[in-house]
């Protein structure tokens, strides 16, 4: 079994660019763009257990901003268990990471994260 421990260096550009650009939107009141950034930064860090549970820290704090009390009481288990799974590499790849979705279910990669994943990752997390 592979443990998934740290992100990438090539990859983390691409997820702080997300968080980066999440934060910017945020500040800016452009809310659903903010919570996209979000959810790709979800799926470019899910593998990886410390980045995958910031993520579900951030989107907690979003949902405690935006007083989003379905986002706040989804985020906590995921924020508990996330990163366990990424660390025996047990995720369901491509899941956006919010309330809204399952936290089991499988999604489809956006392409121009998976054209990221697949040539800045020595692992291949894509089905």
């Amino acid at each position: 079994m592979k443990l998934y421990t740290k992100m990438p260096l090539a990859l983390k550009p691409f997820y702080q660019k997300e968080l980066t650009d999440a934060e910017n939107d945020f500040v800016q009141n452009h809310f659903q763009q903010s919570w996209q950034h979000l959810e790709r930064a979800h799926i470019l860090g899910q593998p990886y257990p410390f980045a995958h549970s910031f993520i579900h820290w951030k989107m907690l704090l979003f949902g405690i901003k935006t007083k989003n009390s379905k986002e706040i009481i989804g985020q906590i288990p995921r924020l508990i268990f996330g990163g366990v799974k990424s660390f025996v590499g047990k995720i369901p790849v491509g899941n956006t990471g919010g309330a809204n979705v399952p936290p089991l279910h499988p999604m489809e990669i956006p392409e121009d994260l998976l054209i990221i994943i697949q040539t800045h990752t020595s692992n291949e997390i894509t089905n």
